[in-house]
């Protein structure tokens, strides 16, 4: 006799992180359904997992929902159980109203929460960022983790940064307020890279795409934590099935910070005359500072120039069992992937 499969649902399905959450599902035996804002999406979405190699597309159903309406939610939710929520606002950067960020972001949480509890799903792993952990603070020696909260009013914190950690800290709020049975668990990557899906740029791919297309001319001083989509999709499903994970966040990265002239040299050393227009220039510190006074573009950057993060994914590895690719793998596998889709400027 056998087993029925497990459904799950997953918001945001024309995502890049959601998109390789579906494909792991899928492969794995469950039943998916994801969100969409218009189904009308349906067979474009179909069309991109197809391409990204999706086995058991039978088994994903779409339902039309939004972050900013209750309308679909209650049909997105019913008789799932788990729910991976990974649709979000992404935007890093200068924006001119926070707002437009901000609310989606924490409403959209709030609102998949109370859908999720009121159907008796079991359990919700909730997309975060590094931005919800390591913005605002003092340039020391501290070892970053799941335990540490950007300060808001911090220096370099950017709409974004406050988006997700206003998000994940009212989505803990509820729990503890309102969430009844359900469980929660957070997932917190670094700058996420890797091979892109369909022909739009997401996460830190942006990076390598700037190198590679000579929209960066030089390499400000900065160091970048980077970590592969798909351990990232690996870690909420082992966050959506560890029975420890309930009520845990988890920060995943696969390594230290890596300098952003050392990403443009493995994007040189393994792509060759694809990345001709990789810069080799560094930018001086004052350079920047001096840019960011009329660039808002610039500001939020100003403050880390010149500052290498520590960062520790122990808990996640030793709870959920975690493990991860080499940055270089996720670094490259972006920068092919657009070669190959014909990404770059001729």
């Amino acid at each position: 006799m056998t087993s029925t499969p497990q459904r799950v649902l997953v918001t945001g399905g024309s995502g890049f992180i959601a998109g390789h959450c579906i494909l792991q599902l899928l492969e794995q035996g469950y039943v998916v359904r994801t969100t969409v804002r218009s189904l009308a999406r349906e067979a474009a979405v179909r069309a991109v997992l197809a391409v990204a190699g999706m086995t058991g597309g039978e088994r994903l159903s779409f339902v039309a929902a939004d972050l900013t309406d209750d309308t679909g939610w209650a049909e997105a939710v019913a008789g799932v159980d788990f729910v991976l929520h990974v649709a979000s606002p992404v935007q890093p950067g200068h924006i001119e109203n926070e707002d437009d960020l901000i609310i989606p972001a924490r409403e959209g949480a709030l609102r998949v929460l109370r859908a999720a509890r009121d159907a008796g799903v079991r359990r919700v792993v909730l997309t975060s960022a590094f931005h919800a952990v390591s913005w605002g603070h003092p340039h020391d020696d501290h070892v970053f983790t799941e335990a540490d909260w950007t300060i808001l009013d911090g220096p370099g914190v950017d709409a974004y940064g406050k988006s997700k950690t206003l998000a994940e800290r009212a989505a803990w709020d509820f729990i503890t307020a309102e969430g009844g049975g359900l469980e929660l668990a957070t997932i917190l990557p670094v700058a996420v890279m890797g091979s892109v899906m369909g022909r739009e740029i997401s996460g830190a791919n942006h990076i390598v795409k700037a190198m590679l297309d000579g929209a960066m001319r030089a390499f400000p001083h900065l160091f970048i934590p980077v970590v592969d989509v798909r351990d990232v999709a690996g870690a909420h499903l082992l966050a959506m099935t560890t029975p420890d994970a309930a009520g845990q966040r988890f920060l995943v990265s696969s390594g230290p910070v890596i300098a952003m002239k050392e990403i443009g040299a493995i994007l040189k050393e393994d792509l060759g005359e694809a990345a001709h227009r990789v810069p080799t220039r560094s930018i001086p510190d004052f350079v920047v500072r001096v840019a960011a006074r009329f660039a808002p573009q610039f500001r939020p950057t100003v403050p880390d120039l010149g500052y290498a993060k520590k960062l520790s994914s122990e808990k996640a590895r030793r709870m959920l069992g975690w493990s991860a690719r080499d940055p270089r793998e996720a670094i490259v596998s972006a920068g092919r992937s657009m070669v190959e889709r014909n990404l770059l400027k001729p």
